[in-house]
């Protein structure tokens, strides 16, 4: 596995890196055990993490596991902006806990300690600001947490940067316009963005990319099948323009007798603008086979017919 440098900061990011976005959602303890195992076996040593994902219970198992690692072997990354407020009265086997935006100075730092306490680890290394985004939180709330988040809650991470607390942050968002909101506002570290610079789907733009070449903000690519979009050979045509995308990128594939999960990983790899492409498969056999498939060639002319279906 190969590594690379996010940007200026110190942190060296496997290029293929683990989302654990789902093992929160895993009933089995013993399942999330294995599929982490499996990420570490096929060399990743990034990690990412963040309190809603599975409302705690995502950080508290990385974390378990991640403590029988040497501290130095791995990069770790959380998400600020969501508090996990206790509720009274939860059903039984389930994280009595409901979400609470929170971007300001206080809530950062609050979200950083909560996150240490989860993980039960010392550090973090990567801090980003979570689905700081219309699609989220609804245009008045965004508006309402937008300001806050550039006055006091970017304070509160330049200051766990200089303190040495972390040693960058960014933000974590599913959408391209938020990302042009901020860096045209303040300097990020990197920027982690989701189901918008894929195989299928280049709504990232010239525009963004553009903008982190100029800079210097290197980009983590999350969601590189878009959601299981990309691989849903029986979802019929709806009004999702992505169907008919992935339809058309299977039917390449097939033609050229590649494999669509190599091509879905190397799309974003080949753009030096990125750092690391994440998977978040809860599938040990398919995590193996997609990671397996990085060095897999594929054809000048191939990645053309690609381009030429892609939703820009």
């Amino acid at each position: 596995m190969e590594f690379r440098q996010l940007g200026t900061s110190p942190l060296n990011l496997s290029q293929v890196g683990y989302g654990c976005g789902r093992i929160g959602d895993l009933k089995q303890s013993e399942d999330c055990q294995t599929i982490l195992d499996t990420a570490w076996d096929a060399g990743i040593r990034y990690f990412d993490t963040a309190p809603g994902y599975g409302l705690g219970l995502s950080e508290r198992r990385l974390g378990d596991f991640l403590r029988t690692k040497e501290r130095s072997s791995y990069v770790l990354s959380t998400k600020v902006g969501k508090i996990l407020a206790p509720v009274p009265g939860a059903a039984v086997n389930t994280m009595p806990f409901d979400i609470a935006y929170d971007y300001t100075y206080d809530g950062v730092m609050r979200s950083f300690e909560f996150s240490l306490a989860r993980l039960g680890l010392s550090s973090i290394d990567l801090l980003l600001a979570d689905d700081i985004e219309v699609s989220t939180l609804g245009i008045a709330e965004y508006r309402r947490h937008l300001p806050r988040f550039l006055e006091s809650g970017m304070r509160a991470l330049e200051e766990l940067k200089s303190n040495g607390n972390i040693s960058a942050f960014g933000i974590g968002v599913n959408d391209v316009g938020v990302c042009l909101d901020i860096m045209h506002r303040v300097k990020l570290d990197c920027v982690m963005l989701s189901g918008k610079y894929t195989l299928i789907d280049r709504t990232a733009g010239t525009r963004l990319l553009g903008v982190c070449e100029r800079m210097a903000t290197p980009l983590i690519i999350g969601g590189i099948l878009n959601g299981g979009t990309l691989l849903a050979r029986d979802r019929p045509y709806d009004d999702d323009p992505l169907v008919a995308c992935a339809k058309m990128a299977q039917g390449i594939a097939d033609e050229e007798h590649i494999s669509l999960e190599s091509a879905a990983l190397q799309f974003p790899l080949s753009n030096t603008a990125v750092t690391s492409a994440m998977l978040g498969t809860t599938n040990p056999q398919r995590l193996q086979r997609i990671v397996s498939g990085i060095n897999d060639v594929i054809p000048g002319q191939v990645w053309s017919r690609f381009n030429s279906v892609a939703l820009n």
